[in-house]
């Protein structure tokens, strides 16, 4: 009996050992679980903000594109030096402001006075 006590205390050991590294194998295990859940994470938040971020570039560049196709229009428009003078003079604003508002207004002195006023 003696020889069986000293078995069984020696299997009890042996069991708890192996009950405390499993605990641990467990742990880590769940720890590499967590650690690739946040990595996991990490990258659908760095492809997300790249993802906005060309979404963002992409407007603002459709943006300029309609500007500069607005703008090669307005230079398509003939003015008049006259019609610019006298708006400059009339209103007191620059030789930019004046001929870009003639410009929207195809070059109607009138339209373009009524603009500025308003």
């Amino acid at each position: 009996m003696a020889d069986l006590e000293a078995v069984n205390g020696v299997d009890d050991a042996n069991d708890k050992k192996q009950k405390k590294s499993s605990k641990h194998d467990g742990g880590a295990a769940d720890l590499e679980r967590v650690t690739d859940y946040a990595e996991e994470k990490e990258i659908t938040s760095h492809n997300l903000c790249s993802n906005a971020a060309n979404l963002f570039e992409d407007k603002r560049n459709k943006e300029n594109e309609e500007k500069l196709a607005i703008e090669r229009e307005l230079q398509k428009v003939h003015v008049k030096k006259e019609d610019i003078e006298l708006i400059i003079r009339e209103m007191e604003i620059t030789r930019s402001k004046a001929e870009q508002t003639l410009r929207v207004h195809r070059g109607d002195v009138v339209a373009a006075l009524e603009a500025l006023i308003n």
